[in-house]
């Protein structure tokens, strides 16, 4: 069924063309990934199919039994209601029930959870309040009746994502739904979830992320906005990349071969007479058609750039039995690390264990409340922060760079100039010249980044700098980052980012707990999981009784006695497979800790990813194998 056609369609804000003449086709089950550099007209184009912006020409349509679901950047709240009253906005009958119950139930009401549990069962909306309480639940919203005015950033995107999936599961209709950057202010283990969500729920996607782990995982086509064209890529990232090089490859080719051209034709132009015949004409209009091609510029997003830090000494810093709490709330007991020159950390933690308090404490912003701090003497820091660009009055993004510095030196010699520099990270020469006021937020995040690498610091600390940024400037981004000499210091819910740039991993977990974990971020999740499947092991042993014919019920607390049944003896065949399957757990176990070991030396993304995926597939393989296995050792 096609959901959404739309043929010529064009947009323009002034002079600048954000795309010229794009036509596409959407169909039921279709995940699509739409990627683009910030300002070129990505979040318009989504608000276009939503119907929220009208198209300079062009057509859209959209099928009649298909509504249209826009999660949107910067969420739209009535700021006079509470979370619930937002998230429940719509009218379906189980609505109002649902909202009462989990209102009820908030509140520990006893008598209004009673009437409520009545009306439930009344609707049989019991299927529904499952999918409501999952999705809140693993977005962590909690206090429903608080307002949503007083919500921090990342609560209102959290609540908003909530409003969004929660609608489309009520919709009986089909749905298209519309996601601008989801994963924003979204810890690792919600945006897992979120991936398996999508899934699970079947629906057809337009999605905008930077997140390549996350476009991996949900979508099966990439769609990129480039120079106000439109080019689609079936597959995955890794394949996109591969498409994206050839292309370019060929439009290069293409360039040269027209520069050759014009150029003949530009000697021919000029020596023809004014009155021309008209096949002289149809030769000069296909000359326009030419030198349009001939002047065409292909931007290299490549960025190697050997910077000249200041001199980092022996010393770097170092935490001497550090200690840091708030009230009751622990954030460090005893912490003590000695950074090394050229060292690359991650920091991870849920949110409220301590991750920005620690980079405060370390740049000596927050003080200890016992223990020693000690940063060397020619230690310069470099934070980047989610606080945003900090500019006094409205200036042009080329004076807001050039008030902190004209030139940024090089390793080997000379500098770049403050327009160089910003042309480096994707501000072409025109951008340079316009008031900060009028950036779009990916590119207010991409100038505070350059900002701070601008003042040439040799300690970088980077809090979440991935939000809000495109795909573009990640690239240049990493690509800077990998030639970094100093010491970087990592907070990021960006699993891709993570993997290709840190060594290690300071773990927050809670209660003044931290843990340096050897490897990237793939690897410690690898290692969570395989923590969770032994706790779950251990529990269900601890089940058991020391007579193994009986067990606890989890449930009621008392000892069961299993229904008795004939043990039938293993055929030959059965017995064969039950000595198979002892070597074969043996190997898939020797072969899942190998690679888990390589996972922290591999840098190539293809490598890393398939490593993942066959550790994954190792893991379900595995546990259909233990069943069987234990199946006929019963037998035994």
């Amino acid at each position: 069924m096609h959901y959404v056609s739309v043929e010529n369609l064009s947009k323009s804000f002034g002079t600048k063309p954000l795309f010229k003449e794009i036509s596409f086709h959407i169909s039921e089950g279709d995940k699509i990934a739409f990627i683009a550099k910030n300002g070129s007209g990505k979040s318009t184009l989504l608000k276009i199919l939503a119907n929220k912006e009208h198209a300079d020409s062009g057509t859209v349509w959209i099928h009649k039994d298909v509504s249209i679901a826009l999660f949107e950047q910067e969420p739209i709240f009535d700021e006079s209601k509470s979370i619930i009253d937002n998230i429940f906005n719509f009218n379906h009958p189980s609505i109002e029930i649902i909202k009462a119950y989990e209102l009820a139930c908030e509140a520990e009401d006893a008598d209004a959870i009673s009437n409520a549990i009545e009306k439930m069962d009344e609707l049989n909306a019991w299927d529904f309040d499952t999918k409501v309480k999952q999705i809140l639940g693993k977005l962590r919203i909690h206090h429903y009746d608080q307002l949503v005015s007083t919500l921090s950033g990342g609560q209102r995107k959290r609540v908003a994502l909530a409003q969004t999936l929660i609608n489309i599961g009520f919709e009986h209709k089909h749905v298209l739904l519309i996601m601008d950057e989801p994963t924003n202010h979204l810890d690792v283990e919600m945006i897992e979830w979120l991936e398996h969500y999508l899934n699970q729920e079947k629906v057809t996607l337009l999605l905008v992320s930077h997140d390549r782990y996350f476009l991996d995982a949900v979508c099966e086509e990439i769609w990129e906005l480039d120079e106000s064209e439109l080019f689609v890529y079936k597959g995955d990232y890794e394949n996109y990349i591969e498409k994206k090089a050839a292309r370019i490859e060929n439009q290069a080719a293409s360039i040269d071969k027209a520069k050759n051209t014009y150029r003949k034709e530009l000697e021919w132009m000029r020596k023809q007479p004014k009155a021309r015949t008209t096949k002289s004409k149809s030769r000069e209009d296909n000359f326009y058609e030419v030198e349009a091609k001939a002047k065409q510029k292909i931007i290299d997003e490549k960025v190697q750039l050997e910077m000249k830090m200041s001199r980092l000494g022996g010393k770097v810093a170092e935490f001497k039995k550090v200690y840091k709490s708030f009230g009751d709330k622990k954030i460090l007991t005893g912490f003590d690390y000695t950074f090394k020159r050229g060292e690359r950390v991650g920091i991870v933690g849920q949110n409220g264990t301590g991750k920005s308090t620690f980079l405060q404490m370390l740049q000596n912003l927050e003080p200890a409340d016992s223990g020693k701090i000690n940063i060397g003497e020619t230690i310069v820091f470099g934070n980047f922060s989610q606080q945003g660009l900090e500019i006094k009055e409205d200036v042009r993004v080329i004076e807001y760079v050039k008030n902190i510095a004209e030139n940024f030196p090089l390793a080997k010699g000379g500098s770049l100039s403050a327009a160089q520099f910003l042309q480096l990270f994707l501000f072409s020469p025109d951008q340079q010249y316009t008031y900060i006021s009028k950036l779009s937020g990916g590119e207010k995040k991409r100038l505070q980044l350059l900002a701070v690498l601008f003042k040439n610091p040799n300690f970088l600390i980077l809090d979440e700098p991935t939000n809000d940024l495109d795909l573009a400037t990640l690239n240049v981004l990493e690509n800077f980052l990998m030639d970094y000499q100093g010491c970087l210091l990592l907070v990021s819910h960006d699993r891709y980012f993570m993997d290709k740039l840190v060594d290690h991993l300071f773990v927050f977990e809670g209660e003044g707990v931290v843990n340096d974990f050897p490897g990237n971020y793939t690897s410690y999740r690898i290692h969570l999981k395989e923590k969770q499947t032994q706790q779950k092991t251990s529990i269900n042993t601890t089940l058991m009784t020391n007579d193994s014919s009986k067990v606890i019920d989890p449930i009621t607390s008392t000892i069961e006695e299993p229904l008795k049944k004939e043990k039938k003896k293993l055929s030959y065949n059965e017995q064969r497979l039950y000595e198979n399957l002892e070597k074969d757990i043996a190997q898939l176990e020797d072969e899942k800790l190998a690679l888990t070991n390589q996972l922290s030396t591999l840098n190539n993304y293809e490598a890393l990813q398939k490593a993942s995926n066959r550790i994954l597939e190792i893991g379900k393989v595995l546990e259909e194998k233990e069943m069987k296995w234990l199946e006929l050792s019963e037998r035994i």
